[in-house]
């Protein structure tokens, strides 16, 4: 049986770590075995920083409505407990966008809450 040499194999999967390090500064793109490790690093940080920009969104939006809410005698706590006795159900990302493009829309929001509450 003939001796297969992988030659061919090795340099196709250099190929594809050093396209992936495409735009590194110095070694890390030219060399593979840095090349390899700097990869494997950034595409776990990329993979861990699209978990992180939910959670950032998600900050970002109760800040909004929190000081919208504020704007309007509530605290963001009793704002979203009196739209839930309300049976609105609103998600955080339109509230925060309502608190911002439609101010009045926001303020009748919170006078309802207001009045489930008390």
């Amino acid at each position: 049986m003939a001796r297969i040499k992988g030659g061919m194999n090795a340099k196709k999967k250099h190929n594809r770590v050093l396209k992936l390090a495409k735009g590194y500064r110095g070694a890390r793109s030219k060399q593979y075995r840095v090349a390899k490790q700097s990869v494997m690093r950034a595409l776990t940080e990329s993979f861990a920083g699209r978990k992180q920009r939910k959670r950032q969104f998600r900050r970002l939006w109760i800040a909004r409505i929190n000081a919208a809410a504020r704007m309007n005698g509530l605290s963001y706590s009793k704002f979203m407990y009196g739209l839930k006795l309300a049976n609105i159900d609103i998600n955080r990302k339109i509230l925060a966008e309502m608190a911002i493009s439609d101010p009045t829309g926001f303020s009748e929001l919170t006078e309802i809450a207001k009045s489930k509450i008390a």
